[in-house]
């Protein structure tokens, strides 16, 4: 070979050794993002919302297959749980709890959950005026009752606060957001039960699917999934049924199946 031949050849090693390089740096710096995609679909991230007393904790321990004292809290976040849950397929989902009870606490979960870090998907929980009184923090004393229909009217007012973040997140972004109405403890009323999931649905002609309806319109019909199933964190056979029914549906709509 000549010198020139040699020189061609030379450089031709170089920029094949260059563009190696290339390459593999690429796909180191590509790497986290890849994996971060790769988590984020085997694990999206679920909103846990309601008022008050409908039982999103324990829900959340059913699914998570943990209690309340192994859960992690995220330190400095308004979110009080962030769980994990997995299957032999190495998929689940985190789950974050929004407290329903502190006013200024819950508006800052609600951003955080909706604006600063949008989760993948929401379960709204709702308990047919059968949420458990509670206290306000600081206020001594047994918790004051409430008639079903005040029950009904407070889950309401929650429910539109909370849409209104579920719709302004919807119209950011490109793919659809689903949600589930769990209508929990249904042991409590098992012979209104169907009457109780026909109240949440849309287009039923009740003020809370009037709502539904808005979110729709807010924003768009293609953008929102709604799903109405009712639970309970109870256990027997028959109610772990529900459950289980509730986790197949998240898992349709996470793509986990």
């Amino acid at each position: 070979m000549n010198t020139i031949g040699k020189a061609v050849s030379g450089s031709g090693k170089a920029a094949i050794g260059t563009s190696i390089a290339g390459s593999a740096l690429t796909a180191v710096s590509t790497a986290p993002e890849k994996l971060s995609t790769l988590l984020h679909r085997r694990y999206p991230t679920v909103a846990v919302t309601g008022m008050t007393g409908v039982g999103k904790t324990r829900l959340v321990d059913r699914l998570a297959r943990r209690t309340t004292p192994e859960a992690v809290t995220e330190n400095g976040s308004a979110t009080m749980e962030r769980r994990t849950s997995k299957s032999a397929r190495l998929k689940g989902f985190r789950f974050r709890v929004v407290p329903g009870d502190n006013a200024a606490t819950r508006l800052t979960a609600l951003d955080e959950v909706f604006y600063e870090a949008p989760v993948d998907g929401v379960i709204h929980v709702v308990a047919y005026g059968h949420a458990t009184p509670r206290r306000s923090g600081g206020v001594s004393g047994a918790a004051p009752e409430r008639t079903v229909e005040e029950q009904l009217a407070a889950e309401l007012e929650d429910w539109t606060i909370t849409a209104h973040r579920i719709a302004a997140m919807a119209v950011r972004r490109e793919r659809p957001v689903w949600v589930v109405v769990a209508v929990t403890k249904a042991d409590l009323y098992p012979e209104r039960l169907d009457e109780a999931v026909r109240y949440y649905s849309p287009g039923s002609g009740s003020p809370f699917a009037a709502k539904l309806d808005e979110l729709r319109a807010l924003a768009g019909g293609a953008k929102i999934s709604i799903d109405v199933l009712p639970v309970s964190a109870e256990n027997s056979k028959e109610l772990d049924s529900l459950l289980a029914t509730l986790e197949a549906r998240m898992a349709q709509l996470s793509g986990h199946v």
